[in-house]
């Protein structure tokens, strides 16, 4: 396991994955990342992804990553290992006057992505190419691994996490909760007496 800025725990396997492809952006490897692209003929970069795969069942998860990741940084020169998971990625899809729960788009976007039964890969795609296009960070890759292994599991609730991330605005820190004001604390105190 491996900690993420943030403290969240991701996997070994997600986070080897994350650096090959980063390896590859870094190493102008674009001919790798063009067959990344191609998911559909399979080529020794694609077998790559596939043996960071810990299990057989994660396999899909592993090369469809590495396809979002190669449409990601089609053109980049410089890898970009993204941060937090797609709901908060999500709300940087936009334009600086409608970004995130402002902008329509993106709003019926992340609305299929959460409400679908199965991993939405179609969509998922639409969303990365949306982040590439408005030249924002993309979700933390090795996040975005773990989280799509874990989407069956209903105690992980993962659709729930990315739906609230987009939908919610970022938590205050205590510190910045405003003090009540002296006529709050005058009726709560008369209420408790």
């Amino acid at each position: 396991m491996t900690t993420t800025g943030k403290g969240l725990v991701t996997s070994e396997s997600s986070a080897a994955l994350t650096a090959w492809l980063a390896s590859l952006v870094h190493n102008h490897d674009s001919a790798s990342l063009a067959e990344l692209r191609r998911p559909r003929v399979l080529r020794e970069p694609h077998f790559r992804a596939l043996w960071y795969s810990p299990t057989e069942a994660q396999r899909e998860v592993y090369s469809q990553v590495a396809f979002l990741f190669a449409v990601y940084h089609q053109g980049r020169s410089k890898p970009t290992f993204g941060y937090g998971n797609l709901g908060e990625a999500a709300r940087r899809i936009g334009s600086e006057t409608q970004r995130g729960p402002a902008n329509p788009g993106a709003a019926r976007l992340v609305d299929r992505i959460v409400s679908s039964r199965r991993i939405p890969w179609r969509h998922l795609q639409h969303a990365v190419a949306r982040l590439r296009a408005c030249d924002q960070q993309p979700p933390s890759w090795a996040r975005l691994v773990d989280d799509l292994n874990r989407w069956h599991d209903r105690k992980a609730r993962v659709p729930y996490e990315w739906g609230e991330a987009f939908h919610m605005p970022p938590a205050r820190a205590v510190a910045e909760s405003p003090a009540p004001s002296s006529a709050a604390a005058a009726l709560q105190k008369e209420t408790t007496t």
